[in-house]
């Protein structure tokens, strides 16, 4: 049984476009995650070391978001919505709790297109509603004739090692598995891609290894593919630096003064090393012809 929690906002209206993904708002229909994933970026705020234990249901939410919507699309706000930005939509409890269904029901109601990126082969249980949204959803105008899409869909993939990603990501599916819901989404006629963040330093940032990803999401079927760098928040017990560096001591100890290295106190990766990382997935994706933004960009 999860937590029951009372909330007064739960449509974010973000300052900016999100440059990755093109999301204008987002709405999370939990507290937590039983994904429970070991680096993941809200590690070092009040959830604390397991996820899983610290889980809520926001048993109001749809009341709220519905008073919100209806209030952004009466002034013609509209904008795309990341549905789980701090927690996966489609967690386990979702099959339960079926929260993300309905907010999922009422962005198409009120036409609010919608990004989601999942680690869970739950997302196939809205196949049809998700397309209700595809076809209902109206865009902000600097996106229409860019996107003409409702619907991003996309999976989330750190590593093609299952056994990399049975230990950071214990209450997830395996990342093949991952690609094959790509793979039924992409048939099913939606945009559809892989999120590749965060690629893991010396482990899937090589070209050996990125070279996997890359070739699993074109054989997949995945429109195009994102990849990013590791952030690792916090020095307490919890915190995703903290737990990530236990990992590293049990996969492989040499890793750690690499990442020392890399990181010195700071929760991001140096810039030579993401332009770097940037640089070399994107001729791997060249070369097997896979883009690396959500919608091509023209030069």
């Amino acid at each position: 049984m999860l937590q029951q929690k009372q909330v007064k906002s739960v449509l974010n209206k973000h300052k900016k476009r999100d440059s990755w993904f093109l999301d204008d708002y987002s709405v999370n229909p939990y507290e937590g995650c039983s994904c429970n994933c070991q680096y993941c970026y809200i590690r070092g705020s009040k959830y604390g070391e397991n996820l899983e234990e610290k889980l809520a249901v926001k048993v109001n939410a749809l009341e709220v978001l519905e008073k919100q919507l209806a209030a952004r699309a009466k002034k013609g706000q509209y904008g795309i919505v990341v549905v789980g930005s701090a927690t996966d939509a489609y967690m386990h409890q979702e099959s339960t709790y079926r929260m993300t269904e309905g907010m999922l029901k009422l962005l198409l109601k009120y036409r609010f297109p919608v990004f989601i990126s999942t680690k869970s082969a739950l997302i196939t249980r809205d196949i049809e509603l998700l397309k209700a949204i595809d076809n209902a959803a109206i865009l902000p105008p600097d996106l229409q004739g860019r996107l003409q899409r409702g619907v991003i869909l996309s999976l989330s993939v750190s590593s093609m090692d299952k056994q990399v990603t049975d230990q950071l990501e214990p209450g997830t599916i395996p990342p093949l598995q991952r690609m094959e819901i790509v793979q039924q989404l992409n048939k099913a006629g939606f945009l559809t891609g892989v999120n590749a963040i965060p690629t893991l330093p010396f482990i899937s940032d090589t070209d050996e290894e990125l070279e996997k990803i890359v070739t699993a999401a074109k054989t997949h079927g995945a429109s195009f593919i994102l990849v990013g760098g590791l952030t690792l928040f916090g020095e307490q017990t919890g915190d995703s630096k903290t737990l990530f560096y236990k990992f590293l001591q049990r996969y492989d100890p040499a890793l750690v003064e690499k990442y020392q290295k890399l990181y010195g106190t700071y929760p991001y990766p140096p810039r030579y090393y993401q332009e770097d990382l940037a640089r070399r997935a994107g001729l791997i994706c060249q070369k097997h012809h896979l883009r690396t933004s959500i919608i091509e960009e023209h030069v």
